[in-house]
């Protein structure tokens, strides 16, 4: 399989602290591969080392098949960045940003105009692309940060928490956009969020680091389907007849786990969906009344906690 990145026993040393310790990646070309950690684990700092800001202390790199340290100049025209904190200026307009960075990207004149019409084209602000960033929206201002970071062809583009801050409409319209980025041009998108629901919507494949390592890797559904757990939770009619379902359940072979509380049953089940008309009928011959049944499956944010003991907003700052 032909990589974009390539990491080899990579390491980053801050004086006695070890923020990134020995980790081996491998991201396939022209997927969405995201970054996941609680805050602290050390992907910010394995971010940087690949964008050539930080420099590993051991171990080595590949990114678009350029060493990051050897030749640096090379990965640097290879990708786009598009940073976590906002870096519009308000009184520029939105041709005039991408103008400013194409010229600093060293986009050749004679196509520079065709490149910048291309990209307002992509991130849908041909209309809006004459006026001042002050006017845009979050939605909008996020999408020319995007366009910003193609507008030199790169063939992986880092996103930062791409949609922190906006609100749930806004996120799902820019998670729509790079879905239709992945889809239309060639490009390896790299992504950290500390939204679970964007990383399982848009990641072909994720990687979870906690302190400093890669603790799993695979496609968000390969982890959720790993976790072997739905949940069914029952409404009886009262207490007592939750407390006795759930005595009939705990004596179920294809039930892992039955508690209660008040006049709620809650199963741990393998397949749930299998098995609700089965948990009905036992419920009606034992004369145990059912209000409501709902079956959940496994989430990301579990096979999160099971990784790293923590949730993904928890500790300090990377």
């Amino acid at each position: 399989m032909n990589y974009i990145i390539e990491t080899e026993n990579i390491t980053k040393d801050f004086d006695d602290f070890r923020a990134v310790d020995s980790i081996n990646l491998k991201v396939p070309r022209n997927t969405v591969y995201g970054v996941l950690g609680p805050n602290g684990a050390g992907k910010s700092t394995l971010i940087s080392m690949l964008c050539t800001i930080l420099t590993p202390s051991s171990g080595r790199a590949l990114v678009n098949g350029y060493d990051i340290v050897k030749e640096a100049n090379n990965v640097r025209r290879s990708i786009g960045i598009v940073f976590q904190t906002r870096a519009l200026d308000d009184i520029l307009t939105g041709r005039e940003h991408l103008e400013m960075h194409a010229a600093l990207y060293g986009v050749p004149k004679d196509v520079r105009q065709d490149r910048i019409d291309e990209v307002l084209d992509l991130i849908a602000l041909g209309k809006k692309a004459d006026e001042q960033t002050k006017n845009y929206s979050g939605g909008m201002k996020r999408r020319l940060e995007i366009g910003r970071g193609l507008i030199h062809h790169p063939k992986l583009l880092f996103l930062d928490e791409p949609t922190l801050g906006l609100d749930i409409q806004t996120r799902e319209s820019i998670w729509k956009y790079i879905e239709d980025l992945k889809n239309n041009i060639d490009i390896t998108i790299l992504l950290t969020t500390h939204y679970l629901e964007e990383a399982d919507s848009l990641c072909d494949e994720i990687s979870i680091i906690n302190h400093g390592n890669i603790v799993k890797s695979d496609s968000p559904k390969n982890l959720k389907e790993e976790m072997k757990a739905d949940t069914i939770t029952l409404t009886t009619l009262n207490q007592s007849h939750s407390q006795r379902l759930c005595e009939v359940m705990e004596s179920q072979s294809f039930v892992q786990n039955a508690s209660h509380e008040n006049d709620e049953v809650t199963l741990l089940v393998e397949k749930g969906e299998n098995l609700i008309p089965k948990v009905i009928k036992l419920a009606e011959s034992n004369n145990i009344e059912i209000n409501s049944i709902e079956l959940k499956h496994p989430s990301l944010e579990e096979v999160f906690i099971k990784y790293t003991g923590r949730k993904i907003n928890d500790g300090a700052k990377n």
